[in-house]
């Protein structure tokens, strides 16, 4: 794959990023550089569950609706061609006893970089199947419900911890791929987000139950 570039992104510019994924990291930062606390709504623990929860709920059949609409040899070959080895995808490596803020710096790296992967999978299904409606409204959907959780984590982890910026690093952007390996690339990444999702929730909401 291609290394990616290391830069600072602050957390305003990686949430207006999200329709242009771009390879790059940003660096963990702890210090006086959060936004003001305004930037938590009361209810923020409870939200954060609520869109764990639905990504939770709701992956699986995001996957199975992409596989539909790419038609053969997706279909019927499924395990081979959307087999998620090759491709680069956070490691995820916080279990129930870890730290809760080891846990919240594990999901926002999971949550940025699955944004960038949902909003390059999107360009591509518009491009590839622009007819397919059902398909890109729940990617959509999937996208808005992704950038909320970010914007949750962003606060708690600023709150919490004083955290306001993380290391994140991006998939390859599959611009100037051909078709094939942009519907490719999409199924593996959806597959290995239906896997990683149900291990995250796991692990997220015990650590957001109302203490």
């Amino acid at each position: 794959g291609l290394s990616p570039h290391t830069g600072v992104v602050p957390f305003v510019a990686l949430l207006l990023l999200q329709r242009r994924p771009v390879a790059g990291r940003a660096l963990l930062v702890t210090g006086s550089g959060c936004p003001g606390h305004g930037l938590c709504r009361s209810n923020v623990q409870e939200q954060t569950r609520r869109q764990v929860a639905v990504l939770n709920a709701t992956a699986q059949e995001l996957f199975s609706l992409y596989l539909k609409c790419q038609g053969e040899p997706f279909s019927s070959e499924t395990d081979k061609l959307c087999n998620p080895a090759g491709i680069f995808f956070p490691a995820f490596r916080v279990n129930r006893t870890s730290e809760r803020k080891e846990v919240m710096v594990a999901m926002y790296k999971l949550f940025a970089f699955l944004n960038a992967s949902l909003g390059n999978i999107t360009r591509d299904q518009e491009e590839l199947n622009p007819m397919a409606k059902e398909l890109l409204e729940r990617l959509h959907n999937t996208t808005k419900t992704t950038r909320g959780l970010i914007s949750n984590l962003t606060c708690l982890l600023c709150k919490n911890y004083n955290i306001f910026q993380v290391d994140v690093r991006y998939g390859d952007s599959s611009k100037g791929k051909s078709a094939f390996k942009k519907k490719q690339q999409g199924c593996q990444v959806l597959r290995k987000y239906v896997q990683v999702i149900g291990q995250a929730a796991r692990v997220l909401l015990p650590h957001l139950s109302p203490s």
